[in-house]
């Protein structure tokens, strides 16, 4: 494979690429000889990072069930093995248990490798990687496809002093290689480990020494979920587990779940839990079965949703908000570390009815993780650092983006409430939702798109400054929040009437570039009607003079 492919494969802090044929226009790019020397190079990437040779190592490998994953996991194990890396297969797993193979003493894994492609289409898939300190970052991604790429190179009969380039057996199948794969139940371990989270939770004041005197309704230690009605959907992904092996073992009734059947064509609906039509699903599913309310997953459960027993969605800003209640119960006053497009309502309702600070930073999941380790290193308590897109990553819990690590406090909480005669709504009751919400994607057609986004936001940011704009309301006054860390966040305020002289907020937007592809995300909330198509209108005059910045869906 040629070097631009490779690098082609880089995702951020993720490989992904496309796997199977079959799509229009995408050819696949992500092969078993692909895959074979990713193994590799992360093999001497981790080998270089411990100061183990190879022989040394042991690396398990698991994949949620894309229809790619078992050939590309095959292909994988193959090439560590006949390094001497000791393998485990973990098989069908999710993200985060592939993480905890690191954590827990029976595995103790120097690293551990998933295959996914999160909520992407059938026909893509990609790689996770992880030390025991966590995911990798971009710069280990990168580290990792350089070495693969200069794998690549060697001849077969290579006679350099390099330990990279010497499998100890050209044959995969037999020898020594077979020796060193295993077949391993970390799921079933994983399970284990959530319901004793949840039963130590649930009975936080009731242990099992106090059981014996308890009254009969309230539920017993090992089955502290009776009573509740929860409704799963796990989107034909790796989450089916959650129903079978958390919930219902704890006394769950889990009968209103639904697509909890691996399956890599994802015949339901896209695997992801800020999809409108799989949220639609799932809310109809909780008020169809009477359930008192429901998760949802992505494809490798490393980000969740909710919803409550009216219906109601827990989803982007509404997940942040109830993760940041539960984060609130382990420290007062905690920062709460978020991406960049959290709303205005959600930054009061953390300030203000909750009493935490609110560091709105950048996308992506590994740059909130990062500051709050970073927060926390310097001295700065935080507790949790989450998307919007669902991934939440709690300190208590290795900052690992574990969307059934959360799944498992929402049932927690949910079931400490029924206790008291309530329910997940009144939780976050008082986040107030914006009145209108949009997002367009506006495609960059230049060569250098980073250079030339880059360039819009320099210019857009200095217009706001001299600018106020006039409408037929009065003024509207626009306003560069700060801090802001991405892109241009603007405030809008406007008079109530002509005569008045008080402004008031009445939307925000933020134009940002994409963080791996040419387009620039504007999201745009307003808190009335026609409000976003205002906000457009005048973001549109000034957009209009960028020819290669296609605004024609603005």
């Amino acid at each position: 494979m040629s070097e631009l492919d490779l690098k082609r494969l880089q995702n951020g802090s993720d490989i992904r690429g496309i796997a199977l044929a079959g799509v229009d226009g995408e050819e696949p790019n992500l092969t078993e000889d692909t895959a074979s020397l990713l193994a590799h190079g992360f093999c001497a990437w981790l080998s270089e990072k411990t100061g183990k040779p190879f022989s040394s190592l042991t690396v398990s490998i698991g994949r949620d069930p894309r229809l790619s994953g078992k050939a590309l996991q095959d292909a994988a194990i193959n090439a560590m093995a006949a390094l001497g890396v000791r393998v485990l297969d973990c098989g069908l797993a999710s993200t985060p248990a592939m993480f905890m193979s690191t954590v827990f003493p029976e595995y103790s894994c120097d690293g551990a490798v998933m295959i996914t492609a999160s909520h992407l289409p059938f026909n893509k898939n990609g790689f996770k990687y992880f030390d025991k300190k966590g995911g990798l970052n971009k710069s280990d991604i990168a580290d990792i496809i350089e070495r693969a790429e200069s794998i690549a190179e060697c001849p077969p009969d290579c006679d350099c002093d390099c330990e990279d380039c010497a499998p100890i057996s050209e044959d995969p199948i037999c020898g020594i290689t077979s020796l060193l794969i295993s077949e391993c139940n970390l799921m079933d371990t994983y399970c284990t480990h959530l319901r004793s989270i949840i039963k130590r939770g649930v009975n936080a004041e009731n242990p099992p020494a106090c059981m014996a005197s308890v009254p009969d309704n309230i539920p017993t230690y090992e089955r502290p979920l009776a009573g509740l009605k929860i409704a799963v959907d796990a989107g034909n992904g790796s989450g089916g587990f959650y129903a079978e092996k958390v919930l219902a073992p704890l006394g769950a009734d889990v009968s209103g779940s639904c697509f909890l059947e691996p399956d890599g064509n994802f015949p339901n609906h896209a695997p992801n839990p800020e999809d409108k039509k799989a949220l639609a699903i799932i809310s109809r599913r909780v008020l169809e079965t009477g359930a008192d309310f429901g998760l949802i997953f992505d494809t490798d459960v490393d980000r969740s949703a909710a919803v409550d027993e009216n219906g109601r969605e827990i989803a982007r800003n509404g997940i942040v908000a109830l993760a940041a209640v539960l984060a609130k119960e382990i420290s007062p006053g905690t920062t709460i570390v978020t991406d960049s497009v959290t709303s205005d309502h959600l930054s009061e309702f953390l300030t203000q009815r909750l009493g935490l600070s609110h560091l709105r930073y950048k996308r992506g999941y590994k740059n909130v993780i990062n500051k709050a380790i970073e927060l926390n290193a310097g001295g700065t308590d935080c507790q949790l650092a989450i998307e919007t897109s669902g991934h939440a990553a709690f300190k208590e819990n290795y900052f690992l983006d574990d969307g059934a690590y959360l799944a498992a406090k929402i049932v927690i909480k949910a079931a400490r409430l029924l206790r008291e005669g309530k329910s997940l709504s009144n939780v976050i009751s008082d986040l107030k939702e914006p009145q209108e919400a949009i997002e367009v994607r506006l495609p960059v057609t230049a060569s250098n798109f980073t250079a030339y986004g880059s360039q819009v936001i320099k210019e857009l940011e200095a217009w706001v400054q001299s600018q106020v704009t006039e409408n037929t309301d009065g003024k509207t006054v626009m306003q560069l929040a700060a801090p802001n860390y991405e892109g241009v966040r603007i405030s809008f305020l406007e008079n109530s009437s002509a005569s008045s002289s008080s402004m008031r907020p009445y939307g925000w937007c933020l134009l940002r570039m994409s963080l791996h592809d040419p387009i620039m995300p504007l999201n745009i909330e307003a808190d009335k009607e026609g409000g976003c198509r205002q906000i457009a209108e005048i973001l549109r005059e000034f957009l209009a003079h960028f020819d290669e910045l296609d605004i024609s869906k603005l």
